[in-house]
């Protein structure tokens, strides 16, 4: 009975390294196309995790909602803040920082 509690508790901790690699591969892609689309550089060209949180979907199922951040620069220069944020698989927005205050792109 504990080899098969514990080979559970491995199995999820597999599935759960799986689903936040593949969480994180979906934010790299949603901060580079939101820096594309207004002409910035993705500085580092990656993501950072800042919060995991668990909520609901549009179906109702409990999932994970991910907080990625990124930085950005417009001219090479200064560094600029941004966050993409997943809720499960789907991409639910990215925030791009400036100084006017904080773009957000829904994408529901």
């Amino acid at each position: 009975m504990e080899n098969l509690l514990l080979i559970a508790i491995l199995g999820a901790g597999v599935w759960f390294w799986i689903d936040s690699m593949n969480a994180r591969e979906r934010a790299i892609a949603a901060a580079t196309r939101a820096c594309q689309s207004i002409n910035v550089q993705l500085l580092d060209q990656t993501v950072s995790l800042e919060s995991l949180k668990p909520a609901r979907n549009n179906a109702g199922h409990l999932v994970w909602r991910r907080t990625y951040g990124f930085e950005y620069s417009i001219q090479g220069v200064e560094r600029r803040s941004g966050r993409a944020i997943l809720r499960g698989r789907v991409l639910e927005q990215v925030q791009l920082d400036s100084d006017s205050g904080t773009t957000i792109e829904q994408h529901e």
